[in-house]
């Protein structure tokens, strides 16, 4: 019984069915062909999007930028071949919306000719600044999906000294495996990415945290990980979603990260192994983030794998090279089902958030077809939140937004358990996503009232003190005209 607190337990989540059969023991394909044009959007990453730096009509290089950050939470963006650049235009962005977002279009010449970059020597010799710098420079962004600037939680690992690294090696989504075939194929680099953070963060030490569903990948990164005493490579259970950074703090750490808190403030910075990887290649190699292994997956591809492919890559290629069959295609998703993202059509491109493509068949969706609640309260025990789904969803079905924030909503992070779980098959994750959404809306309404009321206010006071400057000018006209009066008439009386 003693050995049920020898870890703090986990909240909530689900054993969602795995999938990963089809694609975890293949090995990554690296042949996938040079599309012909690349449409890499400005906007991959969380904050502000890129500036292009380039002209319609110019000629890149591999790896040469195309767009500089702007501000502190922004990312670069470089070209993922060489070629010449055709276009920087509105293109439809891979979100369900397909609304148009700004993109440069890449028309690749097939030479796939790298830029000349600049490489040190002895990385370790570095300043933990400069580490930053050049992961920032390289546009590497979290690769777990949530796509926040490395380089940002590097400096603030270092600033908030972080005395805990975690990697995230869970991978808990269903159908994904690009992260557990990386951990297999590519240990050494990821875990000297491990490396190079600590040394950027000034932290002592770091832990890889492997879901035990990936026995293969805890060998390997056991294996390149053993000379080096500061790296821990644990293994941790497989429930979903064990990858929400604060669900994964909470296990390995025994740490509660407060409410509208970040990890890096109770000393704890998380990063994927895909993003360990990427620093690995931009600070030994001199690459920017250029491309990723995807997983292509789901009942209607005949060959599904894990293949790496270039930023820009319109998804109906990726298709095509996986052989998807459209006409068994009832749903296509970017990421995972859980949390990903349904797309309506196949000419999107892949970006650095693209961590899997599905194309799901009639079969493997669940029934929407919604029925009554029976006050089961499965929603309520799976939430990894600790929120309460049920209560929530009907303070928004009667529009009572209020009530529902003050339930917990700002803290649902849309994993998708709730739903999963509810076997009356209510949208419950829909309801929260149109609720955080019309929140917003309305936070955003609200402010840009006041701002215009703050502004009319500013006005009427500049108008009052206006008027009131020229009465006060008219009233010393007055007396002045008044005083040349009197000292006229004083004048004629003496003659």
């Amino acid at each position: 019984m003693l050995s049920l607190f020898k870890k703090p337990r986990f909240r909530g989540g689900v054993h969602a069915e795995e999938h990963k059969t089809a694609t975890a023991a293949l090995p990554i394909a690296t042949d996938f062909p040079l599309p012909k044009k690349l449409y890499i959007p400005l906007q991959q990453h969380v904050g502000k999007p890129a500036e292009p730096v380039i002209m319609v009509g110019e000629k890149v290089l591999k790896g040469q930028l195309l767009a500089y950050s702007q501000g502190l939470i922004s990312a670069p963006v470089h070209a993922p071949s060489s070629g010449i650049i055709v276009d920087v235009n509105d293109y439809p962005a891979p979100h369900p919306s397909a609304l148009p977002i700004r993109t440069i279009v890449l028309e690749t010449d097939g030479k796939d000719e790298w830029m000349a970059t600049p490489v040190a020597l002895d990385p370790f010799q570095l300043n933990p600044e400069e580490i930053s710098f050049r992961v920032g420079a390289a546009g590497i962004v979290g690769l777990g999906g949530a796509t926040f600037p490395t380089a940002v939680k590097l400096n603030m690992g270092r600033e908030n000294h972080v005395d805990t690294l975690i990697i995230n090696g869970s991978e808990c989504e269903p159908y994904l495996c690009c992260d557990d075939r990386l951990m297999q194929e590519r240990a050494g680099e990821i875990i000297d990415g491990v490396r190079l953070m600590l040394h950027g963060m000034e932290t002592e030490q770091a832990v890889v945290a492997i879901e035990d569903n990936k026995p293969l990948a805890f060998l390997e990164m056991l294996a390149a990980a053993e000379p080096y005493a500061q790296i821990k490579v644990i293994q941790i259970p497989t429930r979903y979603p064990m990858g929400w950074d604060r669900q994964l703090i909470r296990y390995v750490t025994g740490k509660e990260v407060p409410v509208g808190c970040r990890s890096s403030e109770v000393g704890v910075t998380i990063h994927n192994v895909g993003t360990a990887y990427a620093v690995h290649k931009a600070i030994r190699l001199g690459q920017p983030l250029l491309g990723r292994v995807v997983t292509v997956a789901g009942g209607a591809v005949k060959r599904p794998m894990n293949v790496e492919v270039p930023f820009g890559t319109l998804i109906s290629e990726l298709f095509d090279f996986c052989e998807v069959r459209s006409d068994e295609t009832a749903r296509i998703i970017m990421g995972g089902p859980m949390m990903g993202d349904s797309l309506p059509h196949t000419g999107l491109p892949t970006v650095k958030a693209t961590s899997g493509i599905l194309a799901l068949t009639q079969s493997e969706l669940k029934n929407t077809e919604e029925q009554p609640c029976i006050r089961c309260a499965s929603c309520v025990s799976v939430c990894p939140a600790g929120l309460r789904p049920l209560d929530m969803a009907n303070n928004i079905r009667i529009n009572q937004l209020d009530a529902a924030v003050d339930l917990g909503l700002k803290d649902c992070i849309s994993c998708g358990c709730c739903s999963y779980i509810c076997p009356s098959n209510i949208p419950l994750v829909q309801f929260f996503k149109y609720a955080s959404g019309e929140v917003i809306a309305r936070q955003q309404a609200q402010h840009k009232s006041e701002q215009t009321k703050r502004l009319i206010d500013a006005r009427n006071a500049r108008m009052e003190r206006i008027a009131q400057q020229q009465r006060e000018e008219e009233l010393a006209r007055i007396a002045a005209k008044a005083e040349r009066e009197r000292l006229k008439a004083e004048q004629e009386a003496l003659v």
